[in-house]
């Protein structure tokens, strides 16, 4: 699952960021975040670093796949916006947001050192966060209750090259619907839903 999509880089888009870049942040207690993929092609990082810079806020959850390391084993992809990206991050953590990082199954790697902490950002395999109203939520990443990924991890990479195509087929996808007037729909998130179904009918 990829949360941050655009439908491409058009004058209105660009007007929108602007007055959002021209707003004073928006204050929040707790912010979550998740599958980024930053090292994918496909990951929108200026997106994302629009919606980091307007918001200020207690707590910050990155829960899973921030850092698309599968992406990144087969050939580095790593332009200014993703470096930003983990810079005002950092710089968050620096000024006193609590960060807390729950990796998932496209940054597995970071699951090697849970239990971390470097300043204000921790490094955790989950965590329990409780609302201002008293509610409490068990913070964790998808995969541990992904079956594909639980069974057969080489299906599972196979799975997020073929979404990573779709992904990028998305773009012209999207074009044609814009010039017939038509607004914006994910072809990847369709089929991914699809075939999820499909795999949990089959599990049960």
């Amino acid at each position: 699952m990829r949360s941050i999509q655009s439908g491409g880089g058009t004058a209105t888009g660009n007007r929108r960021m602007n007055r959002l870049r021209s707003m004073k942040p928006l204050r929040y207690r707790t912010v979550f975040i998740s599958d980024v993929h930053l090292g994918f092609k496909g990951c929108q990082a200026e997106l994302l670093l629009d919606f980091l810079r307007s918001v200020e806020c207690e707590k910050l959850y990155l829960v899973g796949d921030i850092i698309d390391c599968w992406s990144l084993r087969n050939g580095l992809y790593w332009p200014q916006a993703h470096n930003n990206v983990i810079r005002t991050i950092l710089g968050k953590a620096k000024h006193d947001t609590e960060v807390i990082y729950v990796p998932g199954n496209h940054d597995e790697l970071f699951r090697d050192h849970i239990g971390l902490v470097f300043g204000n950002l921790t490094i955790r395999q989950r965590d329990l966060h409780t609302t201002a109203d008293g509610r409490r939520l068990l913070v964790l990443h998808g995969d541990e209750f992904d079956s594909v990924v639980k069974v057969s991890p080489l299906l599972a990479r196979i799975g997020a090259r073929a979404y990573g195509f779709l992904l990028r087929a998305n773009r012209y996808v999207n074009a044609i619907r814009r010039g017939l007037g038509y607004g914006y729909w994910s072809l990847a998130a369709f089929l991914k839903h699809r075939v999820k179904n499909a795999v949990q009918y089959i599990g049960n």
